[in-house]
């Protein structure tokens, strides 16, 4: 790398100029879409950007600008407060009194702004002191005020695919005013392969590699060599343990589990520990998968699954996580129910929301004399005393209250026969009913 004080990365200065530039993200930005409409048309109005990193949200915002002949000023979330938030509004004020033109405001990492940051954009949002344009990797329905929301557009951004990282990095090689032209470089079709797809959707990854990949060479040819020994130094796959990311992949991990699919859900589970989630925690959720997915039609998967939590509490890696995958790949491969799962939430909410009934005296324990003399206890049937351990026709809801039926096996494992058995009993219960 360069000391020249005038240097700008390569990532930068292969920045796109215009939507003709721009790569990827044709879900918003092919013709006669209407975010590129706005843009060729200079219609400006504020919008969030949401994607993953590397994604190109700032340069669509730039290019917003300059389209519509505005001034841009940006801003971090991450070092800027609100002194700072006031000094652009009186910046952007004053562009409009001199030159009566727009200001694109550009946050960056806007959901790290608190409420009252994110508020004091509001009222020059909404008189148009300002266009906002805010940018994020964070799902903006839990980040953003909804104040805020309610003044902007969301944009979803997407990672660029294989064939996106390709033809930048083939211009970045081939641009002789912003790129590597000068240098005469030639990228391997096989070292091109592994950049575009280490990069991981990311363009300014795949730019920043590059350019470390060129620093490195020796003569003008970059290897498969070149390439492995610039990624020797980590991985680089995004993964946020607290973000976006890490809750979208343990929610399509368990949704594997739940369509019986254990090859994604494998897939899923290697993806989080590849991207560093402690093995921990996905033992924790795959308990939870047991119980919510599997239940009764098969009371193994439980079981299976603790033991899976305790041998990676025991041993560690990589005999817990082996343990770990054989639980998740048990669970995707059982019988499944969530009966017991929605009679769980049924009855929570009808508790919840009905009167604080009496325990039946019949139901309540006698251990004391005074308890015995006002009926606790008084005419309880023990049920091991009755014909098949099971007192037909007691009621054990309170008084007043009629029999409620929350769980209702399905015909799918173990419930087949747990539901054969509780027709047997109700038909039992309705013959004592009418004698």
């Amino acid at each position: 790398m360069t000391s020249n004080p005038d240097y700008h990365p390569l990532a930068d200065r292969m920045r796109p100029q215009s939507v003709e530039e721009y790569a990827g993200q044709q879900h918003i930005l092919a013709p006669e879409k209407p975010l590129r409409v706005a843009i060729e048309n200079g219609r400006l109005h504020s919008m969030v950007f949401w994607g993953p990193p590397g994604t190109g949200k700032t340069t669509i915002a730039r290019i917003i600008a300059n389209s519509c002949e505005a001034q841009f000023i940006s801003l971090s979330a991450v070092l800027s407060g609100v002194k700072d938030i006031r000094a652009a509004i009186e910046q952007a004020k004053q562009y409009r009194d001199v030159y009566n033109k727009d200001t694109v405001l550009f946050v960056d990492e806007a959901h790290r702004f608190n409420k009252s940051q994110q508020d004091a954009f509001l009222p020059y949002v909404e008189d148009g002191t300002v266009t906002f344009i805010g940018a994020t990797t964070e799902n903006p329905s839990f980040e953003l005020n909804n104040a805020l929301l309610s003044r902007v557009r969301v944009y979803v951004l997407k990672s660029l695919e294989i064939d996106d990282i390709k033809n930048i990095l083939l211009k970045a090689l081939a641009d002789t005013e912003r790129g590597l032209a000068d240098q005469g470089l030639t990228l391997e079709d096989s070292a091109m392969q592994k950049l575009a797809e280490i990069a991981d959707g990311d363009a300014r990854r795949a730019l920043n590699l590059l350019e470390i990949a060129s620093d490195l060479s020796e003569g003008n040819r970059i290897s498969d060599e070149l390439i492995e020994e610039v990624l020797s130094g980590g991985g680089v796959r995004r993964f946020d343990k607290g973000g976006e990311a890490f809750y979208d992949q343990i929610s399509a991990l368990h949704k594997s589990v739940r369509g019986s699919s254990p090859d994604a859900s494998l897939y899923w589970y290697a993806r989080m520990l590849d991207g560093g989630c402690d093995p921990l925690y996905i033992a924790r959720r795959v308990v939870r998968m047991a119980s919510e997915d599997i239940g009764n039609a098969d009371p193994r998967g439980l079981r299976i699954a603790l033991d899976a939590w305790e041998t990676q509490e025991r041993l560690g890696s990589p005999e817990g996580e082996l343990a770990i995958a054989q639980a998740i790949v048990y669970l995707a491969c059982a019988a499944k129910s969530n009966a017991v799962y929605k009679a769980y939430n049924t009855v929570m909410s009808d508790v919840k929301n009905s009167a604080s009934h009496e325990v039946p005296l019949h139901l309540r324990n006698a251990p004391t004399k005074l308890m015995k003399e006002l009926d606790y206890g008084k005419e309880y049937r023990y049920a091991h005393n009755e014909p098949d351990a099971y007192a037909a026709g007691e009621h054990y809801f309170p008084e007043g209250m009629q029999e409620q039926h929350y769980y209702h096996p399905v015909d799918r494992g173990l419930e087949i026969k747990i539901a054969e058995k509780l027709a047997r009993l109700r038909s039992l219960d309705k013959e004592a009913k009418n004698k």
